[in-house]
């Protein structure tokens, strides 16, 4: 079905765009998992609601760095922003 869908070039368009956020959302469930936390929990280490962490893995929202850095700790990992040429 998604190879149909992406045949109309609008559709595929707006899913490539789109391809940074949810890779970065991915990223951040991936940290989370590995830590072995659910969301609730990683919301409790963080001190916000596990709405909020939702909301951040959700890939529509851009947190601040001041955030990700705490995501980061909170998941036993380090922040580390890199600015790559484009292909």
């Amino acid at each position: 079905m998604k190879e149909e869908i992406l045949k109309d070039p609008d559709v595929k368009r707006e899913y490539d765009r789109l391809q940074d956020e949810f890779g970065f959302a991915s990223m951040l469930i991936e940290a989370r998992t590995k830590a072995g936390l659910t969301q609730t929990e990683f919301a409790r280490r963080m001190g916000m609601k596990q709405a909020g962490i939702a909301h951040l893995e959700s890939g529509r929202h851009n947190p601040s760095m001041k955030t990700l850095q705490k995501y980061a700790a909170a998941t036993g990992h380090e922040l580390s922003v890199r600015m790559l040429p484009r292909m």
